[in-house]
């Protein structure tokens, strides 16, 4: 078994899978190597660790590998969760199953119009309107989806949302300016959600070591 120093991260800046893989393990104060990867030259070391070769994958130090991004969020915050962010809450977990299925099936149709030529684009905004006003009744008046506080089901759905809101954002930042608008615009600009942005090179065997979190908090 291949042990290692620190949990290894590989991770893609722009994947939602990713994101809200990395914005656990940050919130849990976990510090991991993070291995930014360039999608379409994909390392071997990921390849030989997950057969699906597709991100965020997080390498333990006892070797074991976790390749699916909410349980990478779960094991994180079952580490150490000191926002309470981690939920025990059926229809929280009906939402994200939601989102990973059908509003993503929508959103990659959505973001990429242009290969489903089949249908306008129109019609994939019509589907994409259903989903996001489910999101939008179940934040009703509420600061976050749950509750006035941030929790894991913000943290799961955000990437998507955000994604979905700058295919057209015109659309969107009208459509849901007093609802989903302020939240992901909330998100966006928490100290969290920069961290897990920064910008990083992408990871090479001889790279000198990059962590996800900086070593000094602000």
């Amino acid at each position: 078994m291949n042990h290692c120093a620190l949990p290894i991260l590989y991770s893609f800046r722009r994947c939602p899978y990713a994101m809200r893989a990395r914005m656990a393990l940050i919130s849990a104060e976990i510090q991991v190597e993070l291995r930014e990867i360039r999608l379409k030259d994909k390392p071997a070391e990921l390849i030989t660790l997950s057969a699906k070769a597709t991100v965020p994958v997080l390498q333990l130090t006892n070797g074991d590998v976790i390749d699916e991004s909410l349980q990478i969020m779960q094991w994180a915050l079952a580490q150490n969760d000191p926002n309470q962010y981690l939920i025990e809450d059926q229809n929280a977990e009906q939402l994200i199953e939601f989102n990973d299925i059908e509003f993503k099936h929508w959103l990659d149709k959505y973001k990429y119009a242009v290969r489903f030529p089949e249908n306008p684009i129109a019609y994939y905004q019509q589907h994409i309107d259903q989903c996001l006003t489910m999101f939008e009744q179940q934040l009703g008046a509420k600061r976050f989806l749950l509750s006035d506080q941030l929790t894991m089901l913000d943290l799961a759905l955000m990437p998507f949302i955000r994604q979905c809101a700058y295919v057209d954002s015109d659309w969107f930042f009208n459509r849901y300016a007093t609802t989903l608008a302020p939240w992901l615009k909330r998100i966006m600009h928490s100290e969290l959600f920069q961290r897990c942005m920064q910008k990083h090179t992408v990871w090479q065997p001889d790279n000198p070591l990059t962590l996800l979190l900086p070593m000094t908090k602000e």
